[in-house]
């Protein structure tokens, strides 16, 4: 007998778990491994984030049950930040929600508005949660092409009449995991008007909104006349402030798709822990110095792994936004073939493209959340590939 249903069986370990598992067995063997692979802030969370946790920890009423919502505090300075960076108004009690993260709300949002047996469009490539989701919630992940010639944005004449009519949501991620590409509001212009006028409702995941450089500031969906009619973003202090353990996030716009997630939340959590949400509505009401901080290190780190990548003829023009770097691989590799020659020859941890999705054979995506001796040491044993790649 199996105490293991056949949707988890057939359901295989998170990518990113499994390089967990390769680290501690190489590690084991006496090998130092450099993990480029996970994007996991390696900078600490702000120290006046920790200090209004710290006090909050004193304050007993924390220990409570949250509103299913988040409390209105943490849904108020949400609203607020939308309404200074974006221009975008948000009403605090209906148009925004507390999420235990984006992750958690990419995979509630699914079987909160669409149907077992339906469609969802999803980015190929992309955070593979998307397509997993999908599977959980027993709907179909369409996938749509997502090309390098076109910038990484969405060109929806890939798509079949049919797929069209038997999808009700999209996904779209800017600035984008894996591939860190960074759009114009124009973007999400055609990707509304696309999916108003066939019936399909919006999930922008912002995870990476603030991570951006050279003066470059990536767009809110919401900003789009009449965004909020089909669309919701889903945002994430992980990657802004450091807080990936944390487990905050939230969910903006459509009241209709916010009021469905709620639902189906408030019957499986209990928003997250109260003093967590007065931490994070002290980052968004902050004046983000610290944002802007972090992303000139990660500014840093990028261009110093772009530069090696042309040592051993990889060209990469320096991405925008995100902390990754999306890269072609040599002639001659599949993605799964060059990252373990990669991870053989110099003990490095890249993330082979194929994993996210069918259009991201070839590629292989790096992360810049190592500290800089860890990626210095990184860049000299990938510079060491040249003889072996050309």
């Amino acid at each position: 007998m199996s105490f293991t249903s056949n949707k988890i069986q057939q359901l295989p370990p998170y990518f990113f778990s499994s390089i967990d598992k390769k680290k501690k067995e190489l590690s084991d063997q006496g090998i130092d491994v450099i993990d480029l692979g996970i994007g996991a802030p390696d900078l600490p969370t702000p120290s006046f984030v920790i200090e209004t946790l710290k006090e909050e920890l004193s304050n007993p009423q924390n220990g409570k049950y949250s509103p299913y919502a988040g409390i209105p505090e943490y849904r108020e300075a949400v609203a607020s930040f939308y309404s200074k960076t974006y221009g975008v108004s948000l009403d605090p009690d209906t148009e925004v929600l507390a999420l235990i993260g984006s992750k958690e709300g990419i995979a509630n949002i699914i079987p909160a508005v669409v149907n077992p047996g339906e469609s969802v469009l999803v980015p190929d490539p992309g955070y593979p949660v998307y397509r997993t989701s999908a599977y959980l919630a027993g709907v179909h992940a369409i996938n749509l092409p997502l090309e390098r010639e076109n910038q990484y944005a969405p060109d929806f004449t890939k798509l079949s009449q049919k797929d069209i009519e038997q999808s009700k949501l999209l996904f779209l991620n800017y600035p984008g995991n894996p591939t860190s590409a960074t759009i114009d509001v124009s973007t999400f212009e055609h990707a509304v008007s696309f999916c108003r006028d066939n019936q399909i409702a919006v999930v922008h995941d912002s995870a990476y909104s603030l991570v951006t450089y050279e003066g470059y500031k990536a767009p809110s969906i919401l900003e789009v006349s009449g965004a909020k009619d089909i669309a919701i973003e889903m945002g994430s202090l992980s990657k802004s402030y450091n807080m990936t353990g944390w487990r905050i996030g939230y969910a903006v716009g459509n009241k209709e798709m916010i009021k469905a997630l709620a639902n189906l939340k408030s019957n499986i959590d209990t928003s997250q822990f109260m003093a967590i949400q007065k931490a994070a509505s002290a980052a968004l009401t902050s004046d983000h110095a610290s944002v802007r901080e972090n992303n000139e290190i990660y500014y840093k780190r990028m261009k110093k792994m772009v530069d090696a990548l042309g040592t051993i003829g990889i060209d990469v023009e320096l991405p925008k936004g995100s902390f990754f770097i999306w890269a072609p691989v040599p002639n001659g590799y599949s993605s799964a073939a060059f990252a373990e020659k990669v991870l053989i020859e110099t003990g490095v941890i890249i993330t082979p493209g194929n994993l996210f999705g069918p259009s991201g054979e070839g590629f292989f995506r790096l992360s810049m959340s190592v500290s800089n001796d860890r990626l210095d040491e990184a860049i000299k044993r990938i510079a060491n590939l040249k003889a072996r790649v050309k």
